[in-house]
């Protein structure tokens, strides 16, 4: 069962995935959360940092689409000055979201990885379709209220994962 909690590969940010770690993983699209996992769930726009690191994707001509549990307006502030494809309430963990994400890139499963900051949400949907996942620590240290919830439950996953002998990124610094 852990094994759809149990992410492809643990990162501290979304900085650590680059074009030619895709490329070697056959990756051609990504599938991205946005909150906590791109910027801070409170934070409007784009950091200088994350403009540049979509912008090293568009270049590399790896596809990205956002798909977040977020409204309409919390999203589109984000992507559109970035000119990136969205998915608003996105009901992860929930399959639609990485499905109309998938035909969106058009591009088969094997080929498109999911990057978020949550087991239960980003992780849990994508392992359930078969999708490379990217755990990312999140960017920061306080959560809204459902986050909260979410990070209690994800806290007993990695202490299981711990007596499992499973390495996270928490024993990775």
């Amino acid at each position: 069962m852990y094994k759809l909690f149990l992410p492809n590969e643990f990162v501290t940010s979304v900085f650590e995935i680059t074009p030619e770690k895709l490329n070697q993983l056959g990756i051609r699209g990504l599938i991205t959360d946005l909150d906590n996992t791109l910027i801070e769930w409170n934070r409007a726009d784009a950091t200088e940092e994350i403009a540049q690191w979509f912008k090293m994707m568009q270049e590399a001509r790896i596809q990205v689409i956002i798909a977040s549990n977020n409204k309409e307006a919390r999203v589109k502030r984000f992507a559109d000055p970035l000119n990136i494809p969205y998915i608003y309430r996105a009901k992860k963990p929930l399959g639609q979201a990485y499905l109309a994400a998938l035909k969106q890139l058009q591009l088969n499963r094997n080929e498109v990885a999911m990057i978020g900051d949550q087991l239960l949400t980003d992780i849990l949907g994508a392992k359930r379709l078969k999708l490379y996942t990217f755990l990312v620590r999140p960017v920061a240290e306080s959560d809204g209220f459902v986050t909260r919830f979410n990070r209690f439950v994800e806290r007993r996953v990695f202490n299981t994962l711990k007596r499992k002998g499973i390495q996270t990124w928490e024993e990775q610094q």
